[in-house]
């Protein structure tokens, strides 16, 4: 048979595509919901939504029931190249350039970021960071970036019942000083991290918003401590602004989140 000749779509596999477009414009959705948006009874609808959790296509918020992408269909698209990555790799490149220190782009999953782009600084002493790494969003600047500009009953209700842990001296493990911490970046626009998550990294970072104006990610410049005063910081921050920026811009004028 010719590869011109049009074959019919399987089924099972179309429904479980429809399934995974129901998220577009939409972070958690539940089983009605995705039932009446593929026009499915819920028991067909259940069943295909089993699948893709064991095959960590989607994930369920145990608090809630409702479901979310997984992170497995996320490093799915990195390895394709996530379009998101190709927007966002000049202004990453430049920002690079203006401060010779190490840069990375990270993404929210849940009460995570997950990196998923890093250009390392020419200078000694490089930051152990890579690709498809996972930390918490309370003591990186990344993550607090991201939860800065959420709303607060929602930050709440992401530590409800979760201990932060100690990962230095500096990690701030109160939920009252988390939240004057993220107030006092909001009213900056950026976020620090003060060696809290490892001792003698300091790291800056902007978030960046979604085409909704939800904050998904940020972008990121860690040094060590010895390099990144406060005369630094300062600089870093006003070339993270407008990094950061020009990347929420460019997203506004693609298809990238």
């Amino acid at each position: 048979m010719s590869d011109s000749i049009k074959r019919p779509a399987i089924q099972s596999v179309s429904r479980a595509i429809s399934i995974l477009r129901c998220f577009v414009g939409s972070r958690e959705l539940g089983l009605s919901e995705i039932s009446r948006m593929i026009g499915l009874h819920k028991s067909t609808t259940a069943g295909i939504i089993n699948t893709l959790k064991a095959e960590k296509f989607l994930e369920q918020n145990e608090e809630n029931g409702k479901f979310r992408l997984g992170i497995d269909l996320f490093c799915l698209a990195v390895n394709a190249k996530l379009e998101l990555c190709d927007v966002c790799e000049p202004y990453l490149n430049s920002l690079l350039e203006a401060t010779g220190e190490t840069v990375n782009l990270a993404l929210r999953d849940g009460d995570s970021v997950v990196y998923v782009e890093k250009k390392e600084s020419p200078h000694s002493m490089r930051i152990c960071t890579s690709v498809g790494k996972r930390l918490p969003l309370y003591c990186t600047a990344i993550g607090k970036a991201i939860l800065a500009f959420l709303d607060e009953a929602e930050v709440l209700k992401l530590f409800d019942g979760l201990t932060l842990e100690q990962l230095t001296s500096n990690t701030i493990t109160s939920k009252e000083l988390l939240m004057a911490n993220l107030r006092a970046a909001r009213k900056r626009g950026v976020a620090y991290d003060f060696e809290e998550l490892e001792y003698g990294l300091i790291c800056v970072a902007a978030p960046i918003f979604d085409k909704r104006g939800t904050p998904v990610g940020a972008v990121s410049v860690s040094g060590p401590s010895i390099r990144m005063n406060e005369q630094t910081r300062e600089s870093i921050a006003g070339e993270l602004l407008k990094t950061a920026g020009a990347i929420c811009q460019e997203i506004s004028r693609t298809a990238a989140l």
